[in-house]
């Protein structure tokens, strides 16, 4: 017996001390993951909330902490404003010891993180912003932009509807840094394919009333009015639009940034015929329905958005790499996800290239009419499938100066 007690408590002192190694080079022997987003306004329900269900359900299906590693949460509202969302990415990172910062919509807050993160020597790992400067002149090696972007956006809604006889376009922009971005990368797909761009007007952030910019849009006779905005700006110029019956008058919208929770918020009648490209819909496979199950009975029967999936698929590449690597240093981390292909149930085969740009297929998807839905969030039919290599920006027509 005495054998046997001695053999136990040996294999605890081993077991402890592999734990202990394992964890030797995690600062403070605890992964902190910071969810920096809009918790109160117009981009809540396509990120929000959501993305703190994701990351923790990241964590979970890792099964990480069943190997010795331990992971705790922050998250906070950067209220769509650059400076808070400095102040607070300063907070976390000096004092708070967060390791890494997900999600992030609103790119003017992205675009300060990302250098903040550089500073710091941090990680962060973009899902919910937009602009492709972020892995264009903005590039840094602590910064991964993981689900979407402007050029995506661009190449492919911007070249379907131009190439279908959609070749004069007017924008209604949010006037900051994506809705500058989304506009830039969409022109110049709309010329390239032969279009013309015969106005644009900018917004501000969260505006309730878009009465006077969907005027100047009509008034413009452009066969595509391009709504270069998101979330809450995007239901509510669309829905204003119906009010003046531009759609009726022969323009048609073309929302650049759509998401699942849009179209929900909308309904089917008004939002039926829209076409964008996303990089995620829950409906796609059984795996993908299977993540959606499980999302929604967190989140009061939502359904996942693309960025809610970044998120997801983002953190568990990065636990991934901390514990290749056994550390929880950002730079050396982003280098190890760089390095490590992906192979994942939601985005499918992919890799993150030396900019930062993470690499996957995207979806040209068209919203259903009501009579051809079978139930609450069936809204999209694929018109087709953009393959990885076609989806995102040449990596040498970037500008990032990471790349030789």
């Amino acid at each position: 017996m005495k054998h046997f007690k001695r053999g136990l408590l040996s294999l605890a002192v081993a077991a402890a001390f592999a734990t202990g190694a394992a964890q030797a080079q995690v600062s403070d022997n605890v992964i902190k993951i910071g969810v920096l987003s809009d918790m109160s306004s117009l981009y809540t329900d396509l990120a929000g909330a959501g993305s703190v269900i994701a990351a923790r359900m990241a964590v979970e299906d890792s099964g990480i902490e069943k190997r010795g590693y331990k992971v705790e949460f922050v998250s906070a509202d950067h209220q769509n404003k650059p400076d808070i969302g400095s102040g607070i990415a300063r907070q976390w990172y000096d004092t708070d010891k967060v390791d890494v910062i997900v999600d992030t919509p609103n790119s003017g807050v992205a675009l300060a993180v990302n250098q903040i993160t550089k500073d710091k020597g941090k990680a962060f790992l973009v899902s919910g912003a937009a602009s492709s400067d972020l892995t264009g002149k903005a590039c840094t090696p602590n910064t991964i932009h993981w689900t979407y972007d402007t050029y995506m956006l661009a190449n492919g809604t911007g070249k379907a509807l131009t190439k279908a006889g959609g070749d004069s376009w007017f924008f209604l922009t949010a006037d900051y840094a994506f809705g500058h971005a989304l506009e830039r990368d969409t022109e110049a797909v709309v010329l390239k394919n032969g279009g013309k761009v015969v106005g644009k007007v900018r917004a501000p952030l969260n505006t309730q009333d878009f009465s006077s910019f969907l005027l100047q849009a009509q008034a413009s006779k452009a066969k595509i009015i391009g709504l270069a905005n998101a979330g809450g700006d995007t239901t509510n110029s669309i829905k204003q639009a119906a009010e003046f019956g531009i759609v009726k008058g022969g323009q048609n919208l073309a929302g650049m940034l759509m998401f699942i929770t849009d179209i929900h918020s909308l309904g089917l009648p008004i939002a039926q015929g829209l076409v964008f490209t996303t990089t995620f819909y829950w409906d796609l496979n059984d795996q993908t329905r299977a993540f959606a199950k499980r999302f929604a009975a967190q989140d009061k029967g939502i359904h996942p958005t693309m960025v809610h999936a970044g998120v997801y698929l983002g953190a568990d590449h990065y636990l991934k790499a901390v514990e290749a690597l056994k550390s929880d240093d950002g730079t050396k981390v982003i280098a190890r996800m760089k390095a490590m292909p992906t192979d994942d149930p939601l985005f499918g085969k992919g890799s993150v290239r030396a900019d930062g740009r993470k690499i996957h297929p995207a979806y040209l998807v068209e919203v259903k009419k009501p009579s051809e839905s079978k139930g609450p969030w069936d809204y999209y039919k694929v018109r087709a499938t953009i393959p990885a290599d076609q989806a995102f920006r040449p990596m040498a027509d970037g500008g990032c100066p990471l790349v030789k």
